[in-house]
């Protein structure tokens, strides 16, 4: 559904909820304009994200992208057309948009646990502690949101951006990827897209930096890196492993490749099943293979991950490994 808007020269067009659809655009945009700092829940290079309620009980994630270069428009542009016709329930859900001459709004879905992000590094006096069930369920249900981009989607989507603070967790802990402001949508015969290096250090791929060229398998690396972070409670960009001149992936392997687990694994988990804490270590470490051949496919990790909870699947795959 569309509407004009007269007043600021905008257009609303709202496709997947009815409360939405039910408002004017004049209106909706009273309500955009009310919205202030304490109504903030998340901020990056491409815009801030605000909490805006319709009723007492509705309420969605509003993303403000202000206009003035053609990066800051592209990057719109890329997240309409990467989720213009997604619905997965590991994607975040687009449910509408608003452009005008000055800014641009995208409506999400407001997810009530916040991001992956915050849940391991937030202040501590607010963080809530992950135990395994849960951050097996979030590593699960991110790995099948992104596999669906890379295989599913015609044309293919390349998120480019995969990180902690990309993953929003709904009100059942649900893992949701989200922010595609730097998506690269890939025709099925193709097998990279030429782009400007873009994304957050620490979770891109080696390759990506030489080549510019965007795939499949610098997702997989990212989500890798993601894998550890879930696994070890710490950050790829963590100051320690700079002022140490290594970085996160080279101190886990050392010290997984030296049987002392135990000592890389989150402190917050007190009570971890230590195989299957195993298996996600090396299903990570394929994924950040520095040779991109060598990674799994999304489907892959997908699949791994499910075996888990096949014991014999398990004991099989530690065996042979």
């Amino acid at each position: 559904m569309v509407y004009e808007d007269g007043f600021s020269g905008g257009k609303m067009v709202m496709f997947r909820s009815a409360m939405l659809q039910s408002l004017t655009s004049e209106a909706f945009l009273k309500m955009t304009l009310k919205l202030s700092n304490k109504d903030i829940i998340g901020s990056g290079g491409y815009g801030t994200v605000y909490r805006m309620s319709i009723t007492d009980s509705i309420a969605f994630a509003v993303k403000r992208l202000n206009r003035g270069s053609a990066d800051r428009d592209r990057g719109f542009e890329r997240e309409l057309e990467a989720m213009g016709d997604i619905k997965h329930r590991n994607i975040v859900t687009l449910h509408g948009y608003y452009t005008a001459p000055h800014y641009n709004l995208l409506i999400y879905e407001l997810m009530p646990n916040g991001s992956l992000d915050a849940f391991l590094h937030g202040k501590s006096m607010d963080r809530k502690i992950l135990d395994w069930p849960s951050r097996y369920k979030i590593a699960l249900g991110a790995a099948r949101g992104i596999a669906y981009l890379h295989h599913d989607c015609i044309p293919h989507i390349i998120h480019r951006d995969i990180k902690s603070s990309n993953i929003l967790l709904d009100d059942s802990m649900e893992a949701r990827v989200s922010d595609f402001g730097l998506a690269t949508l890939m025709e099925p015969d193709q097998t990279h897209v030429s782009t400007l290096v873009a994304g957050t250090f620490g979770y891109l791929a080696p390759e990506y930096f030489d080549t510019g060229r965007a795939t499949i398998k610098g997702d997989v690396y990212s989500f890798g890196a993601v894998l550890l972070e879930l696994l070890t409670g710490k950050k790829p960009t963590d100051e320690a492993f700079f002022e140490e001149g290594t970085k996160l992936v080279t101190w886990v392997k050392a010290v997984v490749e030296d049987e002392r687990t135990e000592h890389v694994v989150d402190s917050s988990l007190e009570c971890y099943p230590a195989k299957e804490i195993d298996y996600v270590f090396k299903i990570a470490f394929m994924c950040l293979e520095t040779e991109p051949s060598k990674r799994p496919t999304m489907t892959e990790v997908v699949k791994m991950l499910e075996q888990i909870k096949s014991a014999s699947a398990l004991k099989t795959f530690l065996m042979v490994a």
